[in-house]
């Protein structure tokens, strides 16, 4: 239980003496004595019990007078008479529920031990025993919601009824405690007779206030309201923020309904909502804006030349196709299977050394050695070969070329591989014509060797397209295979095998020839028409022409293609004709700001294309113009418009229409991408 403070203005007086019965009468002036001097000497703050001289044992401990209890409980409206001493009942109860020990300057007596005292120790009367018992009792009382009048009698309160044992009360408080209805003297009968100090109990404490003597009646009365005190329990759920505001405001909460409740809720998330909308707009407002996007019109990406229809003079077995260079393909013609190159494969060895080794124009290039390995195979007599070669002899690139390209000398494709790659391994060079055919998009393309010779180095009639619009880009090539002959320092006059390079009105300019048994007859060729006063180059690959036998080493074959392929170059030069796809000023598309505008892109000038009646031309957006950004005025050019999307094809600005406008306000808040 805890501690109790008395009220310090009682706590300071003096009980007035009382009168003891049976051995206390007897005791004469020195008891007297000694019982005032115990209140007196705690007063001046000794703070320990007196030991009395060893002379001075008392025979037996004083026990105070029994006040005069009455038999009846008081009424609860009859005050007790200022005149009577208040009750020790009344007075433990008064110090338990202060909960504070009695302090030595307050008045209070000693606490000693009822039995079991030490000799020289001061002992507490009986009487004393009694009272501290009542009030631990009291202060039990006190704890279960019941007041202790002054008389002594315990009696529910006002507020809190009859008592109850409170739960959190210690077990086995008030287990040695007499009735309510008891007398503290009552309780020692009970337990074995009056004085009797065998029968007392161990814990039994009784703490005397003694106000003054001089003090006023109306100040030696103690009332303490166990009432008021502070009770044990759980803690009050928190209260509602509408309970809290009733209880400042001391309203009443109003009664809760439907609109209320959604009134409240509305309040809470109303200013939420409108903080995540602010966020949401400035957001919109501040990130970026999309990139603009050019796109075409259906209509205007792609072109069909007119004129009428147009029929290509295809062979009857192998197959061929057909481009005019800026204007895409005209036709192709066959399965286009992978098939034996012969010697066609040459055109590879030469593109890989003048891409990793360019000629300018009339440049004679680095010298080349011949070796032994090149002289032995020139002797052989079941292939194309350069004969009449010697150990040592060096030759410039150029005219190393020219024997590789026009009478197709194999040993020499082999020599310059192996000088190339300074290896005496030709796969390391045959690896270089495999990485360039994958560069250029041959992907029915494997090569084998250098020469073609071998029967595994394959192609297509359409990737050997590819392959001839990327070698005809340089000069140098474009200048050898164009040459019928030529006469080689060292090595005599070299002739060319392609006989269309003399051809009257074909205007043939090259490229390769090729034949053996397992491919046929194959051409790779050039041939160039002037068409609005612009040579236009047109490039054609026929493959897998096969002669009747008996054809020893294809020679026949290669007449076959000979033949084949000049048809198609005479119909392709007489029905290529040009045409306007797009004219100055057309709309061909629009630019897209990503938020729902649209600005049109137009034509700055004529767009002409060059191909065969019947010819379906594509056209393509390519970038080069400036970016386009809001504020952006009309005529800005935007990037340019190509027939056929390949290197060097004919191509024409492209502008906006209007002025590109700057998004509106509107336009960012309710974009979503």
């Amino acid at each position: 239980m805890g501690d109790r403070t008395p009220d310090t203005s009682v706590l300071n007086q003096d009980d007035p003496p009382a009168e003891s019965s049976g051995a206390a009468h007897d005791a004469g002036p020195d008891a007297a004595g000694k019982h005032s001097g115990q209140g007196t000497e705690e007063r001046a703050g000794a703070g320990a019990p007196k030991k009395p001289d060893a002379a001075e044992t008392p025979e037996k401990p004083d026990v105070p007078e029994k006040p005069d209890v009455p038999e009846e409980p008081a009424a609860p409206e009859e005050p007790a008479a200022p005149e009577e001493p208040a009750a020790p009942e009344a007075v433990g109860a008064a110090s338990e529920a202060e909960g504070d020990e009695a302090a030595p300057d307050k008045g209070v007596a000693a606490v000693a031990e009822a039995d079991g005292s030490e000799p020289g120790e001061e002992t507490i009367p009986a009487s004393a025993e009694a009272g501290a018992a009542a009030t631990e009792c009291a202060g039990t009382a006190k704890d279960q919601g019941t007041a202790t009048p002054a008389g002594g009698e315990p009696g529910p309160t006002a507020e809190t009824g009859p008592a109850e044992p409170d739960e959190d009360s210690e077990p086995g408080a008030g287990e040695d405690c007499p009735a309510p209805d008891k007398a503290p003297e009552a309780a020692a009968e009970d337990e074995g007779g009056e004085g009797n100090p065998a029968k007392s109990s161990e814990s039994t404490r009784t703490v005397v206030l003694r106000p003054p003597q001089d003090a006023p009646e109306a100040d030696r009365t103690v009332a303490i309201d166990v009432a008021g005190l502070p009770r044990t329990g759980p803690p009050a759920p928190p209260a509602s923020p509408i309970g809290l505001l009733a209880q400042l405001t001391n309203t009443p909460p109003p009664p809760s309904t439907t609109a209320r409740a959604v009134l409240r809720r509305v309040r809470i998330w109303a200013p939420v909502v409108a903080l995540l909308a602010v966020v949401v707009l400035v957001v919109q407002l501040v990130r970026p804006l999309p990139e603009p996007v050019l796109s075409l019109d259906a209509k205007a990406s792609s072109f069909t030349i007119g004129g009428g229809t147009f029929t290509m003079p295809w062979p009857e077995q192998g197959q061929a196709a057909v481009m005019v260079t800026g204007s895409g393909t005209l036709g192709t013609f066959g399965e286009q299977e992978p098939v034996p190159t012969a010697s066609v494969a040459k055109i590879m060895t030469a593109y890989v050394i003048l891409r990793e080794r360019p000629l300018r124009k009339g440049e004679a290039g680095p010298r080349v050695v011949v070796d032994a390995r090149t002289v032995e195979e020139g002797r052989s007599e079941h292939e194309s070969r350069i004969e009449g070669l010697r150990v040592g002899q060096s030759f410039d690139l150029r005219s190393m070329l020219k024997m590789l390209m026009i009478p197709s000398g194999n040993n020499v494709a082999r020599l310059l591989g192996r000088w190339h790659t300074e290896s005496e391994d030709e796969t390391v060079f045959v690896r270089k014509m495999n990485e360039a055919a994958r560069s250029l998009g041959m992907k029915n393309t494997v090569y084998t060797d250098p020469s073609g010779l071998d029967k595994g180095t394959v192609s297509t009639a359409v990737d050997q397209l590819k392959l001839a619009e990327a070698v005809m880009k340089f000069d140098s090539f474009r200048q050898v295979v164009a040459l019928p002959d030529a006469d080689i320092p060292g090595a005599g006059r070299i002739y060319n095998n392609n006989t269309l390079l003399t051809a009257d009105a074909l205007s043939v300019r090259g490229i390769k020839t090729g034949s053996n048994t397992p491919a046929g007859g194959t051409l790779s060729w050039a041939a160039y028409k002037t068409v609005d006063g612009e040579d236009r180059l047109i490039l054609g690959t026929m493959m897998d022409q096969h002669a009747p036998p008996p054809d020893p080493n294809g020679a026949n074959s290669l007449e076959l293609v000979l033949d084949n392929s000049e048809k198609v170059i005479t119909a392709v030069r007489e029905a290529l004709t040009s045409a306007t796809a797009v004219r100055k000023g057309q709309v061909v598309g629009a630019v897209d700001d990503g938020l729902g505008g649209r600005t049109p892109v137009v034509a700055t000038r004529d767009l002409t294309v060059v191909g065969i009646p019947g010819q379906k031309v594509t056209l393509a957006f390519r970038g080069g113009g400036q970016d386009v950004v809001g504020g952006s005025r009309a005529g800005t050019v935007v990037g340019e418009l190509t027939v056929g999307g390949g290197a060097g094809a004919p191509s024409v600005p492209l502008a906006l229409g209007s002025a590109f406008p700057e998004p509106s306000v509107g336009a960012r808040l309710v974009r979503l991408g």
